[in-house]
């Protein structure tokens, strides 16, 4: 009787989880990435999403089929009918959301899911997370508003144990409202008009929506600081709700073995002595545990997982007197794609966390060591896999405010800041909000090395203060002013951009003030037929008919790059690691289903560059 009802059970499991999947299907007629083509959209992107701090037993995934609806920005009541159903957590306009429609500055993106929340959520507070939605975000719980958050690109929550009904089901509501390119808000390569190298809009939800039990005394958030020349971690745990006498417990572990503890009271920092430690770094990832726990009278409240590296990012003179990026204590070239995070089927969001890795993997097969993620902020897993994998991250803020920019940036031309853009203090504000609010989401990841305020002047404001402003916030990490933009003289690193062939600053005029590095150069497209985004009019900055043309203009641009390590050069990113909309210089295309040079070529004509001996 009890494998019959086992039985019973699971054929109408199969027969909803069918129905459920009949439901949906991918909007539009744009390529597809295997991954979405394969996606179930009964559990799109069902991974714990919060790596750096996991309580991996109390939570519960809100992502699947909601309503929506797109109304009138002025309408500011809960809709009581819906236009269908949208599949979190896909943007509105992308193929997997199974809606594809646009939604412009006078309207307002409207969600709605019917949720029952697990008991054992329940036992003590419930949180509502959004990984991140774009851009002004307001939400209601059985009709009460619960908050509002403003920022595309940071993770948030909302403690929602006070409005839960008793059993039955909740009412989750979301408004959203996103003005693209009409507003002055960092929307990275978004505008409303895409072309050349702007892309389709991303509105409303695009990274996980979960619920999360945690005790009335948690662990909200850690900061976690390795110090290599101490052999020390510092870490800060802010706890919510601690108690008189609270303490926090902090335990390292190798490989399942404590090699470190620190007990503090609640509120105060403490410091980790990680005695004779593997560093960190492309060729070796080591990665460390960390628990915290919040004990009381000697009985654990609270615990959350978590891992840290010992790394050490520096700048320092070589032989020759030229500034050098070093990573503990030693020159590394740092050579990556430029790294856009985009999806021909998810736009902003990867069909899957399985294709999320791919492109890290293919990266690293490569033989890049570095990805600058460029004008974009990846879900939390993304540098996960990164830290994992092995890969140096340059991590951009997303532009916004775009409108008026001056652009006086070449090679062996510098502004002198002449050219920052005149914002308005509301756009200035909203851009610091996030600036800092990405930069403590993001804190706990080694692979991030360098912080990149600016790009090639858009928006590009008060950078001087701004790029002390975030040394300040984080003195752990290098700091690139403006990547290709109107230079400062401030920050550690002078950035020029060039296509499509390699250059450089001038090392007897900048090299013993600052790290030069090429943050932008190559371009060569090659569009490849069935997999480009439209059928014509594709461009790349230069483009080639074959595969053997693109090898070969791609080795000449490699071995003139690598010419000029010697003479100064620290750093290089080559546009681009996939076909982006029209854009076809990826070394893959859009869809992921062509690489365009073989990894292992790739790696070896790669080999050359780290192989530059820098004496320091």
């Amino acid at each position: 009787m009890m494998k019959k009802t086992m039985a019973l059970a699971c054929v109408i499991a199969s027969s909803f989880s069918l129905s459920f999947a009949q439901q949906w299907k991918p909007a539009g007629d744009k390529i597809l990435t295997t991954w979405g083509e394969q996606l179930n959209a009964s559990k799109p992107h069902p991974e714990y999403p919060r790596p750096q701090l996991k309580r991996t037993g109390n939570w519960q995934n809100l992502n699947g089929l909601w309503k929506y609806k797109i109304a009138d920005k002025g309408e500011i009541t809960i809709p009581s009918s819906w236009d269908g159903d949208i599949l979190v957590p896909f943007a509105v306009e992308s193929a997997l959301s199974g809606v594809g429609k646009s939604v412009n500055k006078d309207q307002a993106l409207w969600y709605h899911n019917e949720i029952s929340v697990d008991k054992k959520l329940q036992k003590g507070r419930v949180l509502l997370h959004f990984g991140a939605v774009d851009w002004q975000c307001d939400v209601y719980l059985n009709g009460q508003h619960v908050g509002q958050h403003e920022g595309g690109f940071d993770p948030f929550s909302f403690d929602i144990t006070t409005v839960l009904k008793k059993g039955g089901k909740q009412q989750l509501s979301v408004r959203v409202w996103d003005p693209t390119s009409d507003g002055p808000q960092p929307r990275g390569k978004q505008i409303n008009n895409p072309h050349g190298i702007w892309y389709t809009p991303v509105t409303g939800i695009w990274q996980t929506v979960w619920l999360e039990g945690v005790p009335h005394t948690y662990i909200a958030k850690t900061k976690q600081t390795p110090d290599v020349d101490a052999s020390s971690l510092h870490v800060a745990a802010d706890v919510e709700g601690a108690q008189a006498g609270d303490l926090v417990l902090l335990e390292a572990y190798d490989q399942g073995k404590k090699i470190a503890e620190k007990s503090v009271t609640a509120g105060n920092d403490a410091t980790l002595q990680i005695s004779n430690a593997q560093l960190w770094s492309p060729d070796s990832p080591k990665l460390y545990d960390l628990k915290v726990k919040v004990m009381r009278k000697g009985k654990v409240i609270d615990q959350a997982d978590s891992y840290f590296a010992m790394r050490k990012m520096s700048v320092g003179k070589d032989a020759k007197g030229i500034q050098r990026m070093f990573l503990n204590d030693k020159f590394v070239f740092h050579y990556g794609p430029l790294d856009q995070g985009w999806w021909p089927d998810g736009l902003h969001t990867a069909p899957s966390d399985e294709a999320l890795k791919f492109d890290i993997v293919k990266t690293k097969e490569m033989g890049f060591n570095m990805i600058r993620k460029h004008i974009k902020v990846e879900p939390a897993r993304w540098y996960r896999h990164c830290d994992s994998l092995g890969i140096l991250v340059w991590q951009d803020m997303p532009s916004g405010d775009l409108g008026g920019n001056v652009w006086d940036m070449q090679p062996g031309k510098i502004s002198n800041g002449k050219h920052d853009k005149e914002r308005s203090a509301a756009s200035e504000a909203i851009y610091k909000k996030e600036w800092k609010s990405i930069m403590e989401a993001l804190h706990n990841f080694p692979s991030i090395v360098i912080w990149v305020p600016f790009n090639e002047a858009w928006g590009q404001f008060k950078t001087k203060e701004i790029t002390e402003w975030t040394m300040k916030a984080d003195p752990s990490r290098l700091v690139n002013s403006a990547s290709g933009g109107n230079f400062s003289y401030t920050g550690h690193i002078l950035d020029i951009h060039n296509y499509p062939d390699a250059a450089m600053p001038d090392p007897t005029i900048f090299g013993d003030k600052f790290v030069l590095a090429l943050g932008e150069f190559g371009g060569l497209g090659l569009p490849v037929e069935g997999h480009t985004w439209q059928q014509k009019d594709n461009w790349g900055y230069q483009s080639f008919k074959n595969k053997e043309e693109l090898q070969k203009r791609y080795e000449e641009v490699i071995a003139n790059l690598t010419s000029l390590v010697p003479l100064g050069l620290s750093a290089g990113v080559y546009t681009q690691t996939t076909d982006v909309e029209v854009e076809t210089n990826g070394l893959m295309t859009y869809d992921r289903k062509v690489i365009k040079i073989p990894e292992a070529t790739l790696k070896n004509i790669h080999s050359k560059l780290y192989s530059v001996d820098v004496a320091k």
